[in-house]
């Protein structure tokens, strides 16, 4: 069964502290149910007329479509990148429960 109302985001960020730092202030704004990082990838994009090549760390976190206008605001104010990788991705179906959670780590306190 389709689960329009959850997303998976996607971002990026130079170091684990710059991930941890970012994921707990949006726990702590109830923005995002969970933030998973996977430290270690390496992205090449073309930036300001020249190819970069920087070591990052993927963040992978898990919210509601209701959420997102908040937590594109979050990332103007807390994302330590200029131009912050913010990638919504609807997720189609999931287990249940798992779901739930998502929509309860969420909901406004």
């Amino acid at each position: 069964m389709p689960h329009p109302d959850a997303l998976v985001v996607l971002t990026t960020v130079s170091s684990d502290e710059d991930a941890v730092t970012l994921i707990r202030a949006l726990l702590d704004r109830r923005l995002v149910a969970c933030g998973t990082m996977l430290p270690g990838a390496r992205s090449l994009y073309r930036w300001e007329g020249k190819v970069a090549d920087e070591h990052e760390v993927v963040v992978i976190l898990k919210t509601r479509a209701d959420r997102l206008a908040a937590l594109e605001q979050a990332f103007v104010d807390l994302h330590p990148y200029k131009l912050p990788e913010l990638l919504a991705l609807p997720v189609t179906t999931g287990l249940d429960r798992y779901l739930a959670w998502i929509g309860q780590e969420t909901a406004p306190a």
